[in-house]
């Protein structure tokens, strides 16, 4: 029953958004995609119609963008001749038309032809036949045209264009939120073809971590005002505009951030509810494969619309979106069902959804449907599994993923409810896996062999601890907090040059023996050797509380060792080395690994990398050991010294680093006050207060020492003071390699 509690307590943390794993996100993500794949209609959806400025249209009209007294045409023809119920362009036009040279000319009646009376009549009878954006503006004039435009959060808050009215406002809502994407910035189209189209959305996606866009959302926040998508701005231009309000879920705290179940859509008493998700977005219902020949909806190109092709009234009644393909003009995504779909088909889908009221979502309540079906399904495997058999273990796992699998399809192809399902199957794989795991390899073998293993991968003080209880420890894998240390030699790679190889060898073992020695005094396993560095942890296979402080004694140690080893080469005349230690503290994945051929116990996981980076920042400060805040905040009764915040190859996350000085009481007053001094310009260095720092300077440098760390910072401080006051900077540094 026990060996089910390690696949459950996963998937509940991952239910439960404790423990994000991607590569149950990443699993979930392939299930819709299979899903959505096996269920499409795959059938054509006549009611809408997408004019595509394709690469033929590109190369008939010419490149993009087009004339807007083409556009003009275009739209004349869409809206006029073809009788188009809705037209909204997946494009926005956010610069004016200048391809006239009105602006030139107006330019030159203002200057130097201004006095010519001749000029300046003809420029005011030509200007309206010239003015190109007030061409298309007065075509798209009280027609049923949307525009699109889009929203940013990646340009420092830059604006351009003009934005349409929101449709909810921050009064409408009385000061509630509503929980979807935020943004800072955006692109829209100029002012006057604004002013003559009232009504835009925006056409942003929501792309997932793995780079597929699978939802898009309906609403979207600017400045406390919420703004409606492309698809629903088209969407409600087809039903006469409603009025858009927040669908509240039952019983939700409406003033606080409320939970939304969907966007309601109010008009002549009768309403109409959108599901969305927790972001305010909607899966996208894809039809079936995107572009032209994708069969999901009608392609036509939009040099045919503007050279009137077409017959008259071939778009009655029809909502047209006017988008591209051409690879060109970048509107491509990768979506489930093709990795160069077409952006505008991605809208057109969501717009088919809303006509026919089915859009999937996630409901905001799908992570307690997730909880609720890893409790019931570890529950009947943790009762019924460890009283079967292999073969009828195989028949229970069997009909749980299929009834589990069927349950999901279901919801989906029923409700348009995408449920989670990656977390709950990977429990029965994993429940069952480690069942017949321990059937075989635990119980079949005596306990003894495992603590016999054991002794060519640790300490043998440590094996005999374990020989009392070997039925305690395990080769498995395990996720358990330990201290890593990497200790590497500096000028070795020099050294090894002007030596002969048994020399070196010689050189290598004594130093190798030394550096073992204290590691093992202080209770640490030896992971391996590689080449001229020592890889070390501490707090396996024997559990060990004091694992950090250990790990700092030993380096405080090493570090002792080698210089007593230099004064003993010195003497000798052989050559001296230098030595760089990086400590860490923090979840590892520890256990016997590696191929059938070769195999040890060692540990990896972000918290070895991190030692691994600590230890080559030592050359950067100039000091023999690097310790991160973990390994700090566990280790009592030393006197450190800060460093810096540091963000390392790999790490988001700035991480604060130490020097331990030594045991506290075993420094000195001028000791005690140098480490003062320092921290106290560290602090004015944080706070960005230059002139404390240039005053706090002198005292720094005529301690003497440290000559690294003090050069390190004097160029961070000079590259730093001429930049303005920043309040977000944080201090830390950045190192892009390892």
């Amino acid at each position: 029953m026990a060996i089910v509690a390690l696949p459950l307590l996963l998937a509940l943390l991952h239910a439960t958004e404790t423990l994000r794993l991607p590569v149950f996100d990443r699993l979930d993500h392939l299930i819709y995609d299979a899903r959505l794949r096996a269920t499409m209609p795959r059938t054509l959806d006549d009611r809408i119609v997408i004019v595509d400025i394709d690469e033929d249209s590109l190369a008939r009209v010419g490149q993009w963008p087009w004339g807007r007294d083409r556009l003009a045409r275009f739209a004349q023809e869409i809206l006029g001749r073809q009788q188009a119920a809705v037209v909204g362009f997946d494009v926005v036009f956010a610069e004016p038309d200048g391809s006239s040279g009105l602006a030139s000319l107006q330019s030159l009646a203002a200057g130097a032809l201004g006095k010519q009376e001749a000029f300046v009549a003809a420029l005011a009878r030509l200007a309206p036949s010239l003015d190109f954006d007030a061409q298309f503006a007065a075509a798209l004039q009280d027609q049923n045209a949307v525009l699109g435009y889009y929203f940013t959060s990646d340009r420092g808050g830059q604006a351009h264009g003009a934005l349409p009215a929101p449709v909810l406002s921050a009064a409408q809502l009385q000061g509630r939120r509503l929980p979807s994407t935020v943004w800072d910035g955006y692109g829209s189209n100029i002012t006057q073809l604004a002013q003559a189209v009232p009504v835009a959305g925006f056409f942003n996606t929501m792309t997932d971590d793995d780079g597929v866009v699978r939802a898009l959302p309906l609403l979207a926040e600017y400045q406390g005002q919420y703004y409606e998508s492309l698809a629903l701005a088209v969407f409600r231009m087809m039903l006469g505009m409603p009025e858009v309000r927040p669908g509240y879920a039952p019983g939700s705290d409406q003033a606080a951030l409320p939970a939304v179940q969907g966007i309601e859509l109010h008009q002549d008493g009768r309403s109409m509810l959108l599901p969305v998700d927790r972001h305010l977005a909607t899966l996208v219902p894809f039809r079936g494969p995107g572009g032209p020949n994708g069969g999901s909806f009608r392609y036509i190109a939009a040099a045919d619309i503007l050279e009137g092709r077409l017959p008259p009234a071939s778009l009655e009644g029809r909502i047209v979106l006017v988008g591209t393909t051409a690879p060109g003009l970048q509107d491509l995504r990768a979506t489930p069902v093709g990795g160069a779909y077409p952006g505008v088909e991605a809208h057109a889908n969501m717009i088919s959804g809303f006509l026919d009221g089915r859009n999937p979502v996630q409901p905001d309540y799908a992570p307690g449907f997730d909880v609720l079906q890893i409790v019931c399904t570890g529950v009947l495997l943790a009762l019924v599994l460890p009283m079967l058999g292999a073969g009828a273990a195989v028949v229970l796992s069997l009909g749980l993923l299929g009834g589990l699998a069927g349950l999901n399809l279901w919801l989906y192809q029923a409700h348009a409810l995408a449920m989670p399902l990656a977390a709950v199957l990977a429990l029965v794989l994993l429940a069952f896996a480690l069942n017949m795991s321990y059937g075989y390899f635990v119980e079949g073998r005596a306990k003894r062999g495992l603590a016999h293993l054991f002794g060519t991968y640790v300490p043998p003080e440590l094996v005999n601890e374990m020989v009392r209880e070997p039925e305690r420890y395990s080769m498995q894998a395990a996720s358990r907090e330990l201290t890593v240390m990497f200790c590497d030699m500096r000028g070795f790679t020099a050294m090894s040059e002007r030596m002969e190889p048994v020399q070196l060898q010689a050189l290598l073992n004594e130093i190798f023996t030394r550096l073992t020695q204290v590691i093992r005094q202080q209770r640490g396993t030896i992971d391996k050797y590689m080449g001229d560095c020592v890889m070390a942890f501490w707090g396996a296979p024997v559990a060990t509380p004091e694992h950090a402080t250990l790990a700092v004694r030993a380096a405080l140690g090493m570090a002792h060792s080698v210089h007593a080893l230099n004064a003993e080469h010195r003497a000798r005349g052989l050559p001296e080395i230098g030595i760089g230690i990086g400590l860490n503290t923090g979840p590892m994945c520890v256990g016997d690994m590696g191929s059938d051929i070769r195999r040890s116990y060692t540990v990896i996981g972000d918290a070895v990398n991190l030692g691994s980076r600590l230890e080559g920042l030592c050359k950067v400060y100039g000091v023999e050991i690097v310790a991160s805040e973990s390994t700090r905040a566990q280790v009592q009764g030393f006197a450190w010294q800060e460093l810096d915040r540091v963000r390392v190859k790999g790490k988001e996350q700035a991480v604060a680093i130490y020097r331990p000085v030594g045991e506290a009481g075993a420094l000195d007053a001028d000791q005690h006050n140098a480490l003062d001094r320092w921290h106290e310009w560290l602090a004015a260095f944080r706070a960005q207060d230059w002139l404390l720092c240039d005053s706090l300077w002198h005292g720094l440098v005529k301690a003497r020492g440290q000559r690294t760390l003090l050069e390190f910072y004097s160029q961070r401080l000079q590259a730093l003071r001429v930049l303005p006051y920043n309040p977000d900077w944080d201090g830390s540094t950045h190192f892009d390699t390892k």
